[in-house]
């Protein structure tokens, strides 16, 4: 029984981070594979997590290099998400659909990266700080969007 029971977890601990490659790597399919901007962003926002995570893994395997590429490739498919949102002219304030879910999935991302860079030895911090930074301009971009600075409604109308 408990050969059995040693067995089974070995086996699970085995098959857990393979079935995590290859729900990351259906998940980037399907992102790829969709036209509709709205919906890209939404598996956009799907995505994000298992990339983050994908950066934390090779992080503690060592591999800064690909980390750091693994959220460099996250930063780059945002900014070219929130441009093709941008593009397709709908009004964000009015129709929010794949812009909210995009920044709210940055708003929690940027939270991850933070922990992550905290986990980095001081000298290769400067290097996500900058993903760190480009991101945080995109989520800032996209509150704009979905927030328009609007006149002061309280402030006296002039009579005419």
């Amino acid at each position: 029984m408990l050969r059995m029971c040693t067995a089974t977890i070995a086996a699970l601990a085995l098959i857990t981070p393979i079935a995590a490659q290859d729900r990351l790597a259906a998940d980037l399919a399907r992102y790829e594979q969709e036209a509709d901007p709205v919906r890209k962003a939404r598996a956009l926002a799907k995505l994000g997590d298992d990339q983050i995570d994908q950066a934390r893994k090779e992080l503690k395997a060592d591999d800064d290099v690909a980390s750091l590429h693994t959220l460099e490739r996250y930063r780059d498919e945002i900014q070219h998400m929130a441009e093709a949102l941008k593009a397709t002219g709908v009004d964000a304030e009015k129709k929010p659909a794949g812009f909210k879910e995009l920044q709210i999935s940055l708003r929690e991302s940027v939270r991850r990266i933070d922990d992550l860079i905290l986990s980095l030895p001081v000298d290769k911090r400067p290097f996500f700080r900058e993903v760190r930074t480009d991101l945080v301009k995109t989520q800032n971009e996209l509150i704009d969007a979905l927030f328009p600075r609007q006149p002061d409604r309280n402030s006296k109308k002039p009579n005419p």
